[in-house]
């Protein structure tokens, strides 16, 4: 989904909802806007309020700790992959294939998510089906380490377990990238909004100040929407997890 249409569209539902009750206001029977009737709809209308100020906090919360959660994996992954690289380094020269193994599935990784960030004389590294591959051949390459000594059994063991940690960490990262706002969920939420200020609109003045009150409080929702949207969905839009921690491991990678 993308944030700024949707946020688009919820302003245009909200505000078309307001302007909509004071359409109604005009045709609706004297009766059905007396003191008793307004009493039921306020009292109706503040429990939908309720209710979607709740769902909004916890929406707000859980996309919220979505964006920090994978933001940690992404500064884990960069310090697991810089000790995994030491310890080739400390096992011995013949794990340099190894070792450029690891920068060339880094760098590959940083052009394709952050793109924009690619300098002018990169090129793609590899195919986009190359990172599984890449990633099943570094397991294999520590796997087939033949240590000769206590030292380097060690720190094949190491390698191995970091291997493994770095893997588990990639495949959260992939399944967690999909974002958790279903749409049936966003649909229901708009709505009620909408509900919401349409009541508004019914027992509003007709007057400009009115009016933009309105406008501002319906964009001030969209905006709400907009920045939920934004942050359940880390590594696209405005709001994309930064690169600094790979580009910070990959530097430190070819020294």
């Amino acid at each position: 989904m993308n944030p700024t249409i949707i946020a688009l569209i919820v302003f245009v539902c909200v505000f078309g909802g307001a302007l909509l009750g004071m359409l109604l206001r005009v045709v609706m029977p004297e009766h059905h806007l007396n003191e008793d009737s307004k009493d039921v709809i306020k009292l109706g209308m503040g429990l939908i309020a309720t209710i979607a100020a709740l769902v909004l906090g916890l929406v707000i919360a859980s996309a919220k700790s979505t964006y920090d959660t994978q933001d940690s994996a992404i500064k884990h992954a960069a310090a697991k992959i810089l000790l995994l690289d030491r310890l080739l380094t400390q096992y011995g020269p013949e794990t340099e294939e190894t070792r450029t193994l690891i920068r060339r599935a880094v760098a590959e990784r940083l052009d394709r998510i952050w793109p924009e960030e690619r300098p002018h004389t990169a090129t793609n590294l590899d195919t986009p089906e190359a990172a599984p591959t890449a990633n099943a051949e570094l397991e294999f390459r520590l796997w087939q380490l033949t240590p000769k000594n206590d030292a380097q059994r060690g720190l094949q063991a190491r390698a191995l377990h970091i291997g493994g940690e770095i893997m588990e960490t990639r495949w959260f990262v992939l399944g967690a990238s999909g974002g958790s706002v279903p749409l049936p969920f966003l649909i229901v939420v708009v709505f009620w909004l909408t509900i919401i200020f349409v009541s508004f609109g019914i027992f509003a003045p007709r007057n400009s100040t009115v009016i933009a009150v309105l406008l501002v409080c319906a964009l001030s929702v969209a905006c709400a929407i907009f920045l939920i949207l934004e942050m359940d969905q880390p590594f696209t839009g405005m709001m994309k997890i930064s690169s600094a921690p790979l580009r910070y491991t990959l530097s430190h990678l070819v020294q």
